[in-house]
C-alpha cells in the first residue's frame, strides 16, 4: 500500500515541525503550509489524503474555507486543531464537516491514532443544517474534562441517539441537553424538559403521555402529554431515577416500539422524539434495589455522558465567573471583576453546589457590593457563610488521598471491600466487614455534620437524625475535634 499523504496547515512553525516529524515517523508523507491560500490550492489540485489544520490562520479563518473544501472533495478527512478551546469551536468544526476536533495542546499519540482511523475508515460529510443564530456560548470551560464533553457533543449533534447525562446537582445537565437540541438536527422542533422529581408520582404517566376525557376523576377534557408536545423535537427527562415503575414500563414501550397510548386511551400513537435523560443518582444501585428497570436503563444509556463536578475542573472557574458577570450585567446590574486573590480563593473552594452555586455567588456579588473590584476578603466572608467551606479542617477520621483531598465515603467503602476480599479467593474472609466500614465512615460523616452546624452538637444531632447523647458519645469515642467557625 503506498504511503498516504497528509497536509498540515498551521501558522506556528514549531507545530508544523513537530507534526511533520511525528507523522513521518509513523510512515506518512507530509506537506506543510502556514496559510489558507496554499492549503486551498493543494486541496483543489487533488493533493493530500487527509488535512490537519489550525483554525485561525493569517489570511483566512479555516471555518470559512472548510465548506469550499467539502464541496470539491467531500470525502477528504479534515482534522481541526484550535487553541480556542470552547464549545462553539467544537460545534463549528462538526457543522463544517470536520472529521475530528482536537484542542491545543494535543497528545501526539492520540493524533496519530485519529489519523489512522480517518484514513482506514473515511466518512462522508455529515448533513449540515443552518448554523444557529444564538452566539451565546451555552457551555463554558477550557479544561481537559470539558474538552472531552465538547468533542462528544460535536459527534452527537448530527445523530438522534438516546443520551444519558449523569452528574452531581448543579453541573449543568439541562444545559448539555439543550445544547444537543439547539445545535442538532432537531433544532427546528420543540425542546420539552420534564423533571420527574417535581411531578407527583400518580400524575407522571398523565404528564408524559396525556390522558383522555374521563380517564380519572378530574379529567374533564383530553390533555396532551409531553411526548405529544415534543413531537419532532427533543424530550428531556430530568431526574429519571425518580420515575415510578409504572411509568418506566410505558417509557420502555415507547423506546422499543416508537408508540404510546394516553392514559385512558386505546389507540397507539406513533411518536417521533429524541429522548435525553439525566440523573444525579447511580442507576445501577437503583436497579439492584429493584426500583429501576434494567432493560430501561440499557435503552436510555445508549450514549452515556458524565459531567464533571466543578471541583474536578477548578481551572474553569475564572472563565465561568467572567461569563456570569456578563450575564448579570445584561440584566441591568453593574459591571464587576475579581482581583487575583479573590479568584484564587474561588478556585480553591470545593463547590458542593457546583456551577449553579458559583452562578448564585456571582449574582450575589453583583447585587450586594457597590465596588467594581471584588477582593479576597469579600470572597472569604461570602464563602464563610456557606455550610461546608473548604477552610474548615478535615474532620478526624477522614483519610487523605494522593492529592491531599479528603477521601469520599463511597471511595472508602470501595477501598475497604477491595482490601477485605483481596486476600480471600476461595473462602470468605472473617466476619466484621460491617463494623470495619462503619468505623471508617462514621468519623467523616459526623465531622461533616459538625462542620455544617459550626460545632453545634444539638443541631448536628438533628441533622443526622440521632439522639444528642448518642452523638456526644460518638464524638468522644471517635476522638473527634469539634471545630467552631467564627462568624
Amino acid at each position: 500500500m503506498p504511503n498516504r499523504n497528509i497536509i498540515v496547515a498551521d501558522d506556528d512553525a514549531a507545530i508544523r515541525t513537530v507534526l511533520n516529524q511525528a507523522l513521518s515517523r509513523a510512515g506518512y508523507e507530509v506537506r506543510s503550509t502556514g496559510n489558507c491560500a496554499t492549503l486551498w490550492r493543494w486541496v483543489a489540485q487533488g493533493e493530500g489524503d487527509l488535512v490537519i489544520t489550525d483554525v485561525v490562520m493569517p489570511d483566512e479563518n479555516v471555518f470559512d474555507l472548510l465548506p469550499r473544501i467539502k464541496r470539491v472533495r467531500p470525502e477528504l478527512p479534515i482534522i481541526v486543531m484550535s487553541a480556542q478551546n470552547t464549545f462553539m469551536t467544537a460545534i463549528r468544526a462538526s457543522e463544517r464537516g470536520a472529521y475530528e476536533y482536537l484542542p491545543k495542546p494535543f497528545d501526539l499519540k492520540e493524533l496519530i491514532a485519529i489519523v489512522g482511523r480517518a484514513l482506514s475508515r473515511p466518512r462522508g460529510a455529515p448533513a449540515a443544517g443552518a448554523e444557529p443564530g444564538n452566539e451565546d456560548i451555552p457551555l463554558v470551560g477550557r479544561s481537559p474534562a470539558m474538552q472531552e464533553i465538547y468533542r462528544a457533543l460535536a459527534r452527537l449533534m448530527p445523530t438522534d441517539l438516546t443520551v444519558m447525562i449523569t452528574g452531581e446537582s448543579g453541573t449543568g445537565k439541562e444545559l448539555v441537553a439543550r445544547a444537543l437540541h439547539d445545535y442538532g438536527r432537531r433544532r427546528a422542533g420543540p425542546f420539552v424538559p420534564v423533571n420527574m422529581a417535581a411531578i407527583p408520582r400518580d400524575l407522571i404517566e398523565s404528564e408524559l403521555f396525556g390522558h383522555e376525557k374521563g380517564a380519572f376523576t378530574g379529567a374533564l377534557a383530553r390533555s396532551a402529554g409531553r411526548f405529544e408536545q415534543a413531537e419532532g423535537g427533543t424530550l428531556f427527562l430530568d431526574e429519571i431515577g425518580d420515575m415510578p415503575m409504572e411509568a418506566q414500563t410505558r417509557l420502555l414501550r415507547v423506546l422499543q416500539q416508537g408508540e404510546y397510548t394516553t392514559v385512558g386511551g386505546r389507540v397507539p400513537i406513533k411518536t417521533n422524539v429524541r429522548i435525553i435523560a439525566a440523573t444525579n443518582k447511580d442507576l445501577r444501585i437503583s436497579i439492584q434495589q429493584g426500583i429501576f428497570r434494567e432493560d430501561l436503563f440499557f435503552r436510555l444509556n445508549v450514549v452515556p455522558l458524565r459531567l464533571p463536578a466543578l471541583r474536578e475542573r477548578s481551572e474553569d472557574v475564572p472563565d465561568l465567573v467572567r461569563h456570569f458577570f456578563v450575564l448579570v450585567e445584561r440584566e441591568g446590574l453593574s459591571r464587576k471583576q475579581l482581583d487575583g486573590e479573590a479568584m484564587e480563593r474561588l478556585k480553591r473552594y470545593r463547590w458542593p453546589g457546583n456551577v449553579r452555586e458559583l452562578e448564585n455567588l456571582v449574582r450575589r456579588l453583583a447585587a450586594l457590593y457597590p465596588q467594581e473590584t471584588i477582593t479576597g476578603p469579600v470572597i472569604e466572608a461570602e464563602l464563610d457563610t456557606l455550610p461546608l467551606a473548604p477552610s474548615q479542617p478535615t474532620p478526624t477520621g477522614g483519610r487523605k488521598n494522593a492529592s491531599g483531598d479528603a477521601e469520599t465515603l463511597s471511595g472508602a467503602v470501595e477501598r475497604h471491600l477491595a482490601e477485605y476480599f483481596g486476600g480471600y479467593r476461595d473462602t470468605l474472609p472473617p466476619p466484621g466487614l460491617y463494623h470495619r466500614i462503619l468505623r471508617e465512615i462514621e468519623g467523616p460523616l459526623i465531622g461533616a455534620a459538625l462542620a455544617a452546624t459550626r460545632g453545634n452538637q444539638i443541631r448536628a444531632a438533628e441533622l443526622l437524625g440521632v439522639n444528642r447523647n448518642t452523638l456526644r458519645k460518638k464524638v468522644r469515642d471517635l476522638d473527634l475535634q469539634v471545630f467552631r467557625t467564627a462568624r
